[in-house]
């Protein structure tokens, strides 16, 4: 089994830490990289970490975590989790566990982000937890895996 973990992110979460602080709190996309990286370690995986602002990129590193035989993704598609069926679409395709993250309480917010492509195509949805929510994704992922941590 591969020991990879795909952590995506997408349109202005490079701006975490400044962007909006009340709202997505003042932990940098460096720090959820980090938080990511030390909870794949604790059950033996590898997260690969990406960020771009454009919704191809992702949809291609959802293919590409599909040809790299990735153990799962977590996702955190931004303001496409709304809008993008492209995304949607190549996670059913590569039929790989996905977790859906967000940092705020999107249903706690504007009526137009309720609704997720996302979730259609995951297998668990987070959010309000802040970046701790992705810790609990990778924490999710590896107990729908059957895989405990590592002492």
């Amino acid at each position: 089994m591969s020991k990879t973990i795909y952590v995506l992110n997408g349109p202005n979460l490079n701006l975490l830490g400044t962007r909006e602080p009340d709202i997505y709190g003042h932990h940098t996309l460096s720090d959820v990289e980090t938080l990511c990286s030390a909870t794949a370690t604790r059950f033996g995986f590898v997260a690969q970490c990406h960020q771009t602002n454009h919704e191809g990129e992702i949809v291609d590193l959802i293919h590409e975590a599909g040809t790299q035989k990735a153990v799962g993704i977590i996702i955190n598609a931004g303001a496409y989790t709304h809008t993008s069926i492209a995304i949607h679409d190549a996670l059913i395709g590569v039929q790989i566990p996905t977790v859906e993250v967000h940092v705020s309480n999107v249903y706690a917010r504007e009526r137009f982000r309720h609704q997720s492509f996302i979730a259609k195509a995951a297998f668990a949805s987070l959010c309000g937890f802040g970046i701790e929510g992705y810790r609990l994704a990778i924490d999710g992922l590896a107990a729908k895996l059957g895989i405990a941590a590592k002492a």
